[in-house]
């Protein structure tokens, strides 16, 4: 076990319990995450919360990416590095964290990317940025995508319930590795990621079972 393995060990003995009882999580699909090899993770966001609440549903340790901002920033800095995360510049080419994304998948392990790129304030997916179909198509390594629904809503004091599910594995090796394909692969990452969003929206309408089947997607 490495340095970063043994903090999210640490971290799933005291932060996973918080989330768990604040955020009234529940996790759907959990089974698609798979158990070994290289992987990107595609998630939607919409709240600060979102990072922890993943990091609880996912039974793997993520090497998250996050914008250079926030290692900026006293403290939370150094508590997103010690669990594995790496920044990058948003709005400019970043050829440091383009080569530790693809280092990351190629050494086994799961890279996390909230594909939009920003939080949506709108409470709705938005558009997916370029960066996980880019990563997953160089290393030829699948993209798992993650939605998560509720967290829009949820602030300390209410405690809105939060739902996220995994969804089957995105292959695109049939794609060319270059822009026209990072593009394709992208819009699909996007549409799936709305899909199961909406997915959830039912579930929440429906109560939130504990056992639900998600539709097989078209």
């Amino acid at each position: 076990m490495n340095g970063v393995d043994a903090v999210w060990v640490l971290g799933r003995c005291t932060i996973s319990p918080a989330v768990l009882s604040t955020a009234r999580l529940r996790v759907y699909g959990k089974e698609n995450v798979p158990k070994t090899g290289g992987a990107v993770l595609a998630l939607n966001h919409f709240h600060w919360i979102d990072p922890a609440a993943f990091g609880v549903a996912c039974p793997r340790t993520i090497r998250y990416m996050a914008k250079s901002e926030a290692h900026h920033v006293p403290g939370l800095g150094e508590l997103i590095r010690a669990f594995g995360t790496f920044s990058v510049r948003r709005g400019e080419t970043d050829r440091d964290a383009v080569r530790h994304m693809r280092k990351v998948v190629k050494d086994g392990h799961l890279l996390g990317i909230f594909a939009e790129g920003t939080r949506q304030r709108s409470g709705v997916p938005g558009e997916v940025q370029p960066g996980a179909a880019m990563a997953a198509l160089q290393e030829g390594v699948p993209v798992i995508p993650g939605a998560i629904y509720g967290s829009h809503e949820w602030k300390p004091g209410n405690f809105a319930p939060v739902s996220i599910v995994w969804g089957p594995e995105m292959r695109f090796d049939h794609l060319p590795r270059n822009g026209k394909g990072y593009r394709e692969a992208s819009e699909a990452i996007q549409a799936e990621l709305l899909r199961l969003w909406k997915w959830l929206a039912t579930v929440h309408e429906d109560g939130r079972p504990r056992t639900a089947t998600l539709p097989s997607r078209p």
